[in-house]
C-alpha cells in the first residue's frame, strides 16, 4: 500500500513538472508567438486553450483516428480515444473467443 501510494506521489510530481515545463516553454516565446500548445521536448504534446467540443470528441470518440492515444484537449500528456480502445477490446475478444455469439432477441408484442 504505501509503495502505490509513493508511486502516486512520483506520478503527481512527474505531471506538475512537466506542466510548469511546457508553460515555461510558451513564456520564453515572444507574446505575439505564443499559441499555448505545441509538444514538450518535441514529444509531449500539451494545450492550454480553452476547449471545444469539437476537440473534445476528436480526442475521446475519433473514428477516424487509428491512434489508441491522442493529444489532451487540456493539459499535458495524453487522452485515450475510446472508439479505437473499444475495437481493440471487440477484436481481441473475438481472437479469443473465435467469434461473437449471436444472441436473438424475441419480442413479447404480437
Amino acid at each position: 500500500m504505501k509503495s502505490f501510494r509513493r508511486l502516486r506521489r512520483v506520478a503527481k510530481l512527474v505531471g506538475l513538472g512537466l506542466m510548469v515545463a511546457a508553460i515555461s516553454q510558451e513564456m520564453a516565446k515572444p507574446e505575439g508567438e505564443r499559441e499555448w500548445h505545441g509538444r514538450l521536448f518535441g514529444v509531449i504534446p500539451y494545450d492550454f486553450r480553452p476547449p471545444s467540443w469539437e476537440r473534445l470528441r476528436d480526442a475521446y470518440w475519433n473514428p477516424s483516428n487509428p491512434s489508441l492515444f491522442t493529444p489532451r484537449v487540456l493539459g499535458v500528456g495524453w487522452a485515450v480515444n475510446l472508439y479505437r480502445a473499444k475495437a481493440t477490446l471487440e477484436g481481441a475478444f473475438e481472437a479469443l473467443m473465435g467469434g461473437v455469439p449471436v444472441r436473438k432477441v424475441r419480442s413479447s408484442a404480437g
